[in-house]
């Protein structure tokens, strides 16, 4: 049976590039946005004319009653679930003595407890199916921290844990759970940077592509077949 892969905030960025890479090896494709429906129809056609099925669903990843709704006709729809990109995330940057009670709450809510209104459902449908992977995409700032970022860096660190303690948990299900942590990427979220300043200090003196996120992600849901519990870095040396 083709498989099918999930992507959170798929519609654009390193969610779109994912898409593409998945597409590309043969297999369906669901993506969830937020907002931009253009963006995603847009994805949509692309991912389809690749050959494989593919369908776009907006929900708020925040909102546990829509993230359930959501995945329950995504399942019906695809009738398997055996990928999940846990990949929409928002900034709300600020120092701490600036950041709002809202600023904090909407990161953490998007980008952790999100994630976990998202896998807990398809948890189970995996279970039953006695296999899949899941991919968490969490940051170099949930590593090294980053000022600005409290709300931020929280979150992905949280999910580093989330990760660890998750693989733990459904190994024994032939379900693995690793982690990607990109460092700067070239995306809507780091376009208002001084790119060239930034890549002074990365060893490959240069910011990444989506697409390099997006083979990686591939990498651990396809090939990485004894890979668990893992977060790789993809960031250029930035971390060294």
């Amino acid at each position: 049976m083709t498989k099918t892969a999930l992507i959170t905030g798929g519609s654009r960025g390193i969610g779109k590039a994912c898409a593409i890479e998945f597409a590309k090896a043969g297999c369906n494709v669901a993506i969830t946005y937020a907002g931009n429906e253009a963006k995603a129809l847009e994805t949509i056609k692309e991912l389809e004319d690749l050959g494989i099925k593919a369908k776009a669903y907006k929900f708020d990843v925040a909102n546990k009653e829509e993230t359930l709704k959501a995945i329950e006709q995504i399942h019906v729809d695809f009738e398997t679930i055996d990928i999940l990109v846990n990949n929409a995330g928002i900034t709300r940057d600020n120092l701490i003595i600036r950041m709002s009670d809202d600023e904090w709450e909407q990161v953490i809510n998007t980008n952790l407890t999100g994630v976990f209104n998202v896998t807990k459902p398809i948890c189970k449908i995996m279970m039953k199916q006695r296999q899949g992977a899941i991919i968490n995409m969490t940051s170099i700032a949930g590593v090294m921290g980053n000022a600005g970022q409290t709300n931020y860096s929280s979150a992905k660190a949280g999910l580093i844990g989330f990760t660890k303690s998750l693989a733990k948990e459904l190994a024994s299900r032939n379900i693995r759970v690793n982690a990607v942590a990109p460092g700067f990427i070239q995306t809507d979220m780091t376009k208002n940077l001084d790119g060239e300043k930034i890549a002074e200090h990365i060893p490959l003196k240069r910011l990444g592509e989506p697409e390099d996120i997006a083979k990686t992600v591939k990498f651990l849901a396809l090939d990485g077949t004894y890979i668990t519990a893992q977060i790789l870095g993809v960031d250029g040396g930035l971390t060294l």
